[in-house]
């Protein structure tokens, strides 16, 4: 049996490419050994086949950020009933128009940005770069979010403008938001810097029973068609 070396050092023999190429063409998901794609360049190798894959790029990965569908009834924690179960290449959407190709790093060391209480479902983001990182820890309170919720009960035009302004929430002035029906038992909010329990609080101190929330964007960037349980990429041109 061959003697076992790097794979990086292996890729080298076989392409005569530099070692950074053969790294970053390993940590690009583009090199097979015996057709498994194999991410990392220090993986022990032998006898097994390398393979070079067609269209190989020797570029750096840059970090991802990643918009998930959460639904009702998983907490944002690290449990085994949470969303971190859903962070797999299984529930990737299909229909991903990123153009990024999936790779494993993707779905390591993914910061959650957004939670959202157990018992409401939509946008989560993701993310492994620094300055998305920033951007919601620094300015994340000035971002308009959207929200649909499903409520029971009547309201009048009184109501309505109660909900857009001049509410308290644990001791705090809610800052003025625009809320409109969608539909007869469904209610769009545009607001900033919501608490976990605000909507529902708000909603209830205005005679509503609230059926479910869920969060549909985050600044200029949204869900669009990802389906519930589901994640896609943040794509290149996407801004926050």
């Amino acid at each position: 049996m061959t003697e076992a070396e790097r794979l990086s050092k292996r890729l080298i023999q076989q392409t005569s490419c530099s070692r950074r190429e053969a790294e970053l063409y390993i940590e690009g998901g583009w090199v097979t050994v015996d057709g498994q794609v194999i991410e990392e360049p220090q993986h022990p190798v032998r006898d097994e086949q390398i393979v070079l894959l067609p269209g190989a790029k020797a570029e750096t990965q840059p970090p991802i950020t990643l918009l998930l569908h959460k639904p009702v009834g998983l907490g944002c924690g690290m449990g085994a009933n949470s969303t971190q179960q859903l962070l797999s290449h299984a529930h990737h959407w299909a229909e991903d128009a990123s153009g990024i190709r999936p790779l494993n790093r993707h779905l390591r060391r993914l910061e959650l940005l957004t939670p959202l209480e157990t018992d409401a479902s939509g946008l989560l983001v993701f993310s492994q770069s620094h300055a998305v990182v920033r951007l919601f820890k620094e300015q994340g309170a000035t971002l308009e979010q959207e929200y649909l919720v499903e409520v029971a009960g009547s309201l009048d035009e009184k109501g309505l403008k109660r909900l857009s302004f001049g509410q308290t929430y644990k001791g705090v002035t809610v800052p003025p938001c625009k809320v409109s029906w969608q539909s007869e038992t469904r209610l769009r909010f545009a607001i900033k810097a919501v608490q976990p329990g605000q909507l529902r609080f708000m909603c209830e101190n205005v005679g509503l029973q609230v059926l479910g929330v869920r969060r549909l964007r985050f600044g200029r960037t949204g869900l669009a068609k990802v389906p519930v349980g589901q994640w896609r990429y943040l794509g290149l041109n996407e801004k926050f």
